[in-house]
Formats: C-alpha cells, structure tokens, sequence
C-alpha cells in the first residue's frame, strides 16, 4: 500500500503560480509511476502531468503544456508539480496519483493509489 498525501494548493490570481507536493509513505520501496490529475465541478477527473517510474519521461496533457512541470525528490519521495501562467481553467481539485506504469495511472485503473486532493482556484 502506498499513501500520498497533496498540498500547496490555494487561491492564485490567473497569470500567477503554485506548486503542488504530493509526499508518498508506506510502501515506497517499489517505484512507481506519478502524476496529478484533476477534476473541476461538474466535469471528469482528467489527466494533467505523469512521471515515469524511471523518472526519465514526463507526459502532460495539451492544455497544460508549456505551463506545468512535474518532478520528483526521490531522496523525500516527492513528486511536485509546478504550475505557471495559471488560467480559471485549471481551477479544480488535484489529485495526486501512483501506478505501475504512466500508461495504467492514465487508464484511471482500480489498482491506482490516489490522494486525498487539494483544491486550486484561480481568480480572474
């Protein structure tokens, strides 16, 4: 079992920027996959940033590229993403996720770990 457990969200005004931490504990001996994902009310949860197990890939959706990165600390077993050039768009919960692999965590699989989410909310 791994737990992840977000932060750093908050209010921004748009063109502003935040970082989020997802801190992973329990099982953190296996390497997995991380990513964020998001839902805004109303609408899907959806992809936005994966990291390899590796660490040597990243993937983001299309409407945050450019804007966002993902990272990690290996050393703290934490996965930060990077949020810039905010628009109201992007305000949603995120939620941080670990899988096997970035393809499976995309899938929204059963067998992926999620946290608890942190709200983000962007103000014009």
């Amino acid at each position: 079992q791994v737990q992840l457990v977000e932060s750093g969200g908050g209010l921004v005004q748009a063109g502003g920027s935040l970082r989020l931490s997802c801190a992973a504990s329990g099982r953190t001996d296996s390497t997995y996959a991380m990513g964020w994902f998001r839902q805004a009310p109303g609408k899907e949860r959806e992809f936005v940033a994966g990291l390899s197990a590796s660490g040597g890939f990243t993937y983001y959706a299309d409407s945050v590229k450019g804007r966002f990165t993902i990272s990690r600390d290996a050393a703290k077993n934490t996965v930060y993403l990077q949020m810039n050039s905010l628009k109201r768009e992007d305000t949603a919960e995120y939620y941080c996720a670990a899988a096997g692999t970035v393809y499976s965590m995309r899938l929204q699989s059963r067998k992926n770990y999620w946290g608890q989410g942190t709200q983000v909310t962007v103000s014009s």
